[in-house]
C-alpha cells in the first residue's frame, strides 16, 4: 500500500482531529488519582467525546475492542481494556491512549500519568520514554528516513538501560486509522529506504520497557473473548511506558498535530 501524501485540506482536518484528541488527555488529567477505576476514566472521556466534542472514538468496536480508550497500567504495554473493578493506586504509572474521529479524519495520541508519588525508577522510565518520543520527533524532516527516527529512539532507550518493544509500532494516519508507513522504533536496514516528504502524516509512539523487550498477549481467554485486540504485557512483568503524538512532515521539518497547550519538547 502506498504512503498517502495529504493535501492542505486534509491536513487542516487532521489538525482539528489532532487538537480534539489532545484535549481529551488534558481534560482527563485531573481525574487520574488513586481510587478511581480505569472504567470510570474511560466513561468520563467517552462522555466528553460525545457530548462536548461531537467526536467518535476510533477504538470502540475496532476489531472488537470494547472501549473508547486504551488504558494500560504498570506492566501493560498497550491495548489495556478499561475496567470498573480496576482501581488505580498510589505508585501506578498509567498510559491513556485516545483516538478520535472528526469529519472522517483521525487524531491519535497517548501520554503517561504518574498516580501520586511513584518510585524513582518508574519516574525515570516515564521520563526516558517521553524523551524517546521527542528525539524521534526531532528527527522528522524532508529527506530524513524512518531509520533516523528509530535510531534516535533506540539509542536513547539503550543508553538508559531500557529496551524498545518490537512487536508494535507507529503508523500512517489520515482518513483511515492505520495507513502506511509502519513507523517502527528500533533500527532495521530497510527503514533507510523510506524517505520522508512534505505531506506525510504518521504517529510516533515508542513503547519502552524497564526490563527486556519481550511481550505477551493476554487472550483469547474467558475474560477477553475472540475477535478483540487483546491487552499486551511485558513478559518479565516489569514496567512499560509509552507516549504518542501524530506528526505531519512539513517543508522545514515537522508539525505536532496532537500538541497539548503549553507543551514543549522534552529532550535529554
Amino acid at each position: 500500500m502506498a504512503i498517502k501524501i495529504k493535501t492542505k485540506q486534509e491536513l487542516e482536518k487532521l489538525r482539528i482531529a489532532g487538537k480534539l484528541a489532545a484535549d481529551v488527555l488534558v481534560m482527563i488529567e485531573p481525574y487520574v488519582k488513586p481510587g478511581i477505576s480505569t472504567g470510570e476514566l474511560n466513561d468520563i472521556m467517552a462522555k466528553h467525546m460525545t457530548d462536548v466534542q461531537g467526536t467518535t472514538s476510533a477504538t470502540l468496536g475496532y476489531h472488537g475492542f470494547p472501549s473508547e480508550s486504551c488504558i494500560s497500567v504498570n506492566d501493560v504495554v498497550c491495548h489495556g481494556i478499561p475496567e470498573h473493578d480496576k482501581k488505580l493506586k498510589k505508585g501506578d504509572i498509567v498510559n491513556i491512549d485516545v483516538t478520535v474521529i472528526k469529519d472522517g479524519y483521525f487524531g491519535d495520541n497517548s501520554m503517561m500519568f504518574e498516580v501520586g508519588e511513584v518510585k524513582p525508577f518508574a519516574h525515570k522510565l516515564c521520563q526516558v520514554a517521553h524523551e524517546c518520543l521527542w528525539l524521534g520527533i526531532e528527527a522528522v524532516k524532508p529527506k530524513a528516513t524512518l531509520y533516523d527516527i528509530a535510531y534516535a529512539i533506540e539509542t536513547h532507550a539503550h543508553n538508559n538501560h531500557f529496551s524498545v518493544v518490537k512487536e508494535y509500532c507507529g503508523h500512517g494516519i489520515g482518513s483511515e486509522f492505520h495507513e502506511e508507513p509502519q513507523v517502527v522504533h528500533y533500527t532495521q536496514p530497510e527503514l533507510k529506504d523510506i524517505i520522508l516528504e512534505e505531506g506525510m502524516v504518521f504517529t510516533i509512539e515508542p513503547m519502552i520497557n524497564q526490563g527486556k523487550s519481550n511481550v505477551k498477549t493476554l487472550g483469547p481467554n474467558k475474560k477477553y473473548p475472540e475477535n478483540t485486540i487483546f491487552p499486551v504485557k511485558t513478559a518479565d512483568r516489569k514496567l512499560s511506558a509509552q507516549w504518542e503524538h501524530t506528526i505531519a512532515v512539513t517543508k522545514e521539518g515537522y508539525e505536532v498535530l496532537t500538541l497539548r497547550p503549553n507543551e514543549k519538547p522534552v529532550l535529554p
